[in-house]
């Protein structure tokens, strides 16, 4: 995935030593540690029950107490790792305020159980907030039957849609109650925490608008899931958008930030480890998926396909269970659909499933 260097005129030297991809830590926080990354900047780690297996949370100096960002995952063994930071190594930390980045379950999956816990406000985007209602309320009929049709569309049969819909949407569940009320943060908000001033910055793709914070005076950029160290977000497409342009959206987000954004911030990711070397590593990042794009553009240029046969061209590398192809099919239907609006492929219908053509 990493791209050749090119050939460097000396102006070019000072930018691109900045932007040489630097992990500060290779190791991450155990289970039990609490790790200072800058003064006042805790990270903890804590584990997740699929593939991808952890996610970090971040705590940041506020007063006399701390702001938490994000929450972990919404079981028990999440609760009972919390259980023994706040016992142990975090057992002076009082929180004033939960920032959760967006609606996926790994991040927002104990909101309910620390607001809860510490009488503490919850502090949202507004489409995050309501997408969280949105996935503790989906698990009804219809949506079931408009997940299925969505999948037959692109060419999986019965027996692929029913996994999908069994253990591929089964996270999606793994959530506490929902705070009832948030308060709302937005795109261009500059909020305090602690001595701390950051932009709100919003994006989409992965999530609909996803929450990073930038701190201008310290150089630091709490990316989430937007921008990660060594690994792609996913960025897919699901039934209840089916036409949802996701990867434009996310190619247009990391443009956004790369022209936004200086060069030397340390970079605390949602998973993995925290980075230097922004601009770099979102170069990477758009090139990795033009690289998909491209692998599409040939599959399709001799014969039409669906998305079900465009999976193994992408995702040739992977076993997949159906969890992940799950995921898979989600994202390699968000590069079809970006090629869709940007006239790389053409799309035709016959006996309800989409076939697709490089133009």
């Amino acid at each position: 995935m990493h791209s050749k260097p090119d050939t460097h005129s000396k102006t070019d030297l000072v930018a691109s030593s900045a932007e040489a991809l630097r992990y500060p830590w290779e190791n991450h926080p155990g289970q039990d540690q609490v790790v200072e990354v800058m003064p006042g900047i805790l990270w903890v780690r804590l584990k997740l029950p699929f593939r991808l297996n952890h996610v970090n949370i971040y705590l940041l100096a506020d007063g006399d107490g701390w702001a938490m960002v994000d929450s972990g995952f919404g079981n028990e063994e999440s609760i009972a790792a919390w259980s023994a930071l706040f016992d142990g190594p975090l057992s002076h930390v009082r929180i004033t305020r939960l920032i959760v980045t967006h609606s996926h379950p790994d991040h927002v999956g104990l909101a309910g159980w620390i607001v809860e816990r510490f009488g503490c406000p919850l502090h949202m985007s507004q489409v995050e907030y309501l997408q969280s209602v949105y996935h503790q309320n989906r698990g009804t009929e219809e949506r079931r039957n408009a997940q299925a049709l969505f999948f037959r569309r692109h060419g999986m049969d019965e027996n692929l849609t029913d996994k999908l819909l069994g253990r591929g949407q089964d996270y999606l569940k793994r959530v506490s109650v929902l705070p009832p009320s948030y308060r709302r943060i937005s795109h261009g908000d500059e909020i305090s925490i602690g001595t701390r001033r950051f932009k709100v910055i919003t994006g989409g793709g992965h999530a609909l608008d996803q929450v990073m914070l930038y701190c201008a005076a310290d150089k630091l950029f709490l990316s989430a899931d937007q921008v990660l160290s060594k690994i792609s977000p996913n960025v897919s497409v699901w039934a209840v958008e089916p036409e949802q342009n996701s990867l434009g959206e996310y190619l247009a987000s990391l443009a956004s930030l790369t022209t936004t954004l200086p060069y030397d911030l340390m970079v605390l990711p949602g998973h993995g480890v925290p980075f230097y070397g922004l601009k770099t590593r979102i170069k990477q990042l758009a090139d990795h998926h033009e690289d998909r794009c491209r692998l599409i553009a040939e599959a399709c240029r001799e014969s039409s396909k669906t998305s079900k046969e465009l999976v193994p061209v992408v995702f040739h590398k992977h076993v997949l269970d159906p969890h992940q192809m799950g995921f898979a099919a989600g994202e390699l239907i968000a590069h079809v659909n970006y090629m869709l609006v940007e006239g790389r492929l053409t799309a035709e219908e016959t006996d309800g499933v989409l076939r697709f053509r490089t133009t």
